[in-house]
């Protein structure tokens, strides 16, 4: 598994044990930002590492320990701690609306809400006000435009709300920080199946409904065989994230060419899990071999909302 991370005091070396959230390992190898292999890396110095167990999760710092029996330890640890919060902490979702509010667990849903344009928010937010059944009242705390960032998902959190995107997206962090955090996140491209979700929530009437979500964009750079994976496309991504198992799309001009799943990931010759925004790989795809240098990689999942 190949991590970046900053070096933000201190130096790191080489054959360090490091744990960085619930990820840990010895360094095998470290590069640089051009993938020059480098022994050491000072200050302020952003670097690739090998011999971690896992990806961290961006933002988590990291901390080079004694050996890895402590690193197993502290993870560990962590990993308990986490457990116990996701345990404590209810999801506030549309489909559990109305049992929440029969068990006088909740009286009014709590919405956040953003959208493309202000053309948009202003008709969305006279539709939301019209809605309410019986003692139940819908409560937008917040409203503006633009995508759905971390400030939004904490909002919710603190005040028990769900969060409506029309027109726009969350970015990668929004929607981690979503998952952690229990806040139930729903996008939409036509405003009265928006309405339509919340009255059918508000009465105890709303399936499970799926979504697409996007994760990032990457381009082909070039195209090689292997014997293991058939054709492989080595890409750079552009926005966002690649994810193994991932969903992904492959557009050639206007032309969608693909659908599938993303089969393979390497960065370096190292399987990974990941590979965000700035960074080279090689992408493999299920069933499918006609892609060209210039074609764009859209990477996604489809889950429940």
């Amino acid at each position: 598994v190949i991590a970046t991370l900053l070096v933000q005091n201190g130096t790191l070396q080489a054959g360090d044990v490091v744990v960085a959230g619930t990820a840990y390992g010895k360094l095998r190898a470290i590069t640089d930002y051009k993938g020059k292999a480098v022994k050491k890396a000072g200050p302020s110095t952003p670097v690739a590492v090998m011999g971690m167990s896992d990806v961290p999760s961006a933002g988590d710092l990291f901390q080079v320990v004694a050996s890895d029996k402590e690193a197993r330890a502290i993870v560990a640890e962590r990993i308990e701690e986490a457990k116990t919060q996701a345990q404590s902490k209810k999801k506030v979702s549309l489909e559990d609306l109305f049992a929440n509010v029969q068990a006088g667990e909740a009286k009014d849903l709590n919405l956040i809400v953003k959208a493309d344009v202000q053309g948009s928010l202003d008709p969305i937010i006279t539709e939301l006000n019209k809605l309410g059944q019986g003692e139940i009242g819908v409560k937008v705390l917040h409203a503006e435009t633009g995508n759905i960032g971390n400030n939004d998902v904490m909002l919710a959190s603190a005040s028990k709300a769900i969060i409506i995107g029309f027109n726009v997206q969350a970015d990668v962090d929004a929607r981690r920080m979503a998952e952690k955090e229990g806040v139930d996140l729903r996008l939409y491209e036509i405003i009265y199946r928006m309405t339509e979700d919340i009255e059918k929530a508000l009465k105890g009437m709303l399936t499970p409904d799926l979504v697409e979500t996007h994760l990032g964009r990457a381009q082909v750079l070039q195209v090689f065989s292997a014997s293991k994976f058939g054709k492989v496309a080595g890409c750079k991504v552009i926005e966002g994230e690649l994810k193994r198992g991932a969903k992904v799309r492959v557009k050639r001009n206007a032309d969608i060419v693909f659908e599938g799943d993303l089969s393979s990931l390497r960065r370096e010759k190292e399987d990974v899990k990941e590979v965000r925004q700035g960074f080279e790989c090689g992408v493999g795809f299920k069933n499918f071999n006609d892609i060209l240098p210039g074609d764009i990689l859209q990477c996604y999942i489809i889950e429940q909302s």
